[in-house]
C-alpha cells in the first residue's frame, strides 16, 4: 500500500474558473453525505462554481491489524468515491478538485475551506447519536462561523 498516507487532490471535470463561487463538500460514504455531495454538485453548477469534495480519514488508534483493516475499507472506499465523483464531474460539467486528506474531520474540513477560501460548506447530517452530546462536525463548523454551512439531512 504505497503511499496510503498520503494526502492527494485529484481535478476533474471541466477547467476550473477562478471567477465562479467555490463550494467544500465533505464525503464519508455515508447516505447523508452522498446527499450533501448531490446538493453541492447542484449548488456548484447552476452558480458556475468550482466544487472541492473532501474525504477525510481518520487514523484509527487501535491494534495494527485493526489499523491494517481500516486502512484498506477507506482505500477501497476512497477509490469508489473517487470514480462516483470524477463521472458526477464529466457528466455535470462541474470543475471538482477531489482531496484524501487525514485527521479530524472537523479540523480538515475548517483547514481546507479556510484554506481553499470557500464561499459555502455542505455536510450531511450526523447518524449518530452520541453527538447531540459531544457536537458533530457540522455543528463544530457552525460554530466556527467563517462561513455559511449547509447541513443536507
Amino acid at each position: 500500500m504505497n503511499g496510503a498516507f498520503e494526502s492527494t487532490v485529484e481535478r476533474f471535470g471541466p477547467p476550473r474558473h477562478h471567477t465562479g463561487r467555490a463550494i467544500l463538500a465533505g464525503v464519508d460514504g455515508s447516505d447523508t453525505a452522498m446527499r450533501a455531495a448531490a446538493f453541492a454538485f447542484g449548488m456548484a453548477r447552476r452558480e458556475g462554481g468550482r466544487l472541492i469534495v473532501a474525504f477525510v480519514c481518520r487514523p484509527s488508534l487501535g491494534p495494527a491489524v485493526a489499523a491494517t483493516v481500516e486502512l484498506d475499507t477507506a482505500a477501497r472506499l476512497y477509490e469508489e468515491l473517487r470514480e462516483q465523483i470524477r463521472a458526477a464531474a464529466e457528466e455535470l460539467e462541474v470543475p471538482v478538485s477531489f482531496l484524501k486528506t487525514f485527521g479530524d474531520p472537523y479540523t480538515a474540513l475548517r483547514d481546507t475551506a479556510d484554506r481553499s477560501q470557500v464561499d459555502t460548506v455542505v455536510v450531511g447530517a450526523s447518524q449518530q447519536a452520541g453527538h447531540r452530546f459531544a457536537g458533530s462536525v457540522a455543528t463544530k463548523l457552525i460554530r466556527t462561523g467563517h462561513w455559511p454551512v449547509l447541513v443536507v439531512p
